[in-house]
C-alpha cells in the first residue's frame, strides 16, 4: 500500500512540475510563429513536388484540342512512372521551372499514347517563354515516317485509324502552309509530310536549303549553329551534316482542326514526355470565377467524373 501511495505521490509531483514549467515558459514571438508556418508550408511543398515526380500528378485540361476524348475543365490523375519518376520538376504554385533529372521508365511512348509533356516552344524558340504541360496523343514515333493526306493519317505508309472520339472538320485546308513545321516545307495541316520522326543516331544533312528546317532542332539539343557562305558551321567548325541526339515522337490532338500540335510547332522529345492520363477525377467549367459558385458548382459534369482516358 505505502508503495502505491508513493508512487501516486511522485506521478502527482511530476505533474506539477511541469504545468510551472508551462507557465514560466514564454509564448512564441510573431517571428517564431512565422519560422514555424514557413517550416510547415516548405515541408507541404516538397511533399507534392517528390509525389508529382515520382509517381501520380494532377493536370487540369486549359483547351480543346483534346476533344472529345478529354475536355476543357477535365481534372486528371496522370500516370508519371510508365515512361519514368523524375526529381521535381517545376515548384508548385509559383510554376518556376527546376533542372531535373528523369530515371528509367517502364516503358517508351507508343502510337497511340494519350501524353503529357514539357512544351518544348513555338516554331521558333529555342526555349518556351514560360513552363508549360501540354496534353495530345502520340502518333508517331522515333523513326517512323509519319504522312497526312486529305486529313487521313499515314504512318510508315499504313493508315491509322482515327481516335474513337476523334473531331473532323469535312473541309481541307489548304491555307496554313506558312505556319506549319518545318519552316520552308510547306506543309499544310491537312495535307503533311512525308517527315521522318529524328531517332537518335540518325544523320541530318545540312544544306543551305534546308538549314531554316533545322536550325531551331540543333540548337534545342544544346548545339550552335549557323550559316556562312552556303557551309553550315556546327559549334564553330564546319559541316555539311548533324547526328541526332535524342529520341523523338509527334503529338497531334483528336480535335484535328482546332489543335496547335507538333504540326505547328515540332517534335517532343522522349525526355519531355512526363506520363500519361488515367482518369478524370474532376469536371467542371474552369472559365467561371469561383465568386460565381451557384454557377460554378452547376457546371459540374459529374458523368466525365471517372471517365478513364484512352
Amino acid at each position: 500500500m505505502s508503495s502505491s501511495k508513493s508512487l501516486i505521490k511522485k506521478y502527482a509531483e511530476r505533474r506539477r512540475r511541469k504545468k510551472e514549467e508551462a507557465k514560466k515558459k514564454k509564448p512564441q514571438t510573431f517571428s517564431e510563429a512565422a519560422l514555424s508556418w514557413a517550416k510547415t508550408i516548405i515541408g507541404a511543398i516538397l511533399v507534392v513536388m517528390i509525389i508529382n515526380g515520382i509517381a501520380v500528378a494532377s493536370f487540369v485540361v486549359p483547351t480543346g484540342s483534346m476533344e472529345n476524348t478529354v475536355l476543357t475543365g477535365d481534372f486528371l490523375f496522370v500516370n508519371k512512372f510508365i515512361y519514368g519518376p523524375s526529381t521535381p520538376q517545376v515548384i508548385p504554385f509559383l510554376n518556376i521551372p527546376l533542372p531535373f533529372y528523369k530515371f528509367p521508365g517502364l516503358r517508351d511512348p507508343e502510337r497511340g499514347d494519350v501524353i503529357v509533356f514539357i512544351y518544348p516552344g513555338d516554331i521558333n524558340e529555342v526555349k518556351p517563354k514560360e513552363f508549360q504541360y501540354y496534353l495530345k496523343r502520340c502518333v508517331a514515333v522515333a523513326g517512323d515516317t509519319l504522312r497526312i493526306i486529305n486529313k487521313h493519317l499515314f504512318v510508315n505508309g499504313k493508315e491509322q485509324p482515327p481516335p474513337p472520339k476523334a473531331k473532323f472538320s469535312p473541309i481541307i485546308n489548304n491555307y496554313d502552309r506558312f505556319r506549319t513545321f518545318p519552316p520552308g516545307r510547306g506543309f499544310t495541316s491537312d495535307n503533311y509530310g512525308p517527315l521522318r520522326i529524328p531517332k537518335k543516331g540518325d544523320t541530318v544533312w545540312i544544306t543551305a536549303r534546308n538549314f531554316a528546317e533545322w536550325r531551331i532542332f540543333i540548337l534545342r539539343e544544346g548545339h550552335d549553329i549557323k550559316m556562312e557562305g552556303g557551309k553550315a558551321i556546327i559549334d564553330g567548325k564546319p559541316s555539311d551534316f548533324y547526328v541526332v541526339e535524342r529520341n523523338y515522337c509527334f503529338g497531334m490532338g483528336d480535335n484535328r482542326d482546332n489543335s496547335e500540335d507538333s504540326r505547328f510547332w515540332g517534335f517532343i522529345p522522349y525526355e519531355n514526355v512526363v506520363g500519361t492520363p488515367m482518369i478524370v477525377y474532376w469536371s467542371w467549367d474552369t472559365n467561371l470565377p469561383i465568386s460565381d459558385i451557384f454557377e460554378k458548382l452547376a457546371s459540374i459534369r459529374w458523368s466525365r467524373i471517372g471517365t478513364v482516358i484512352k
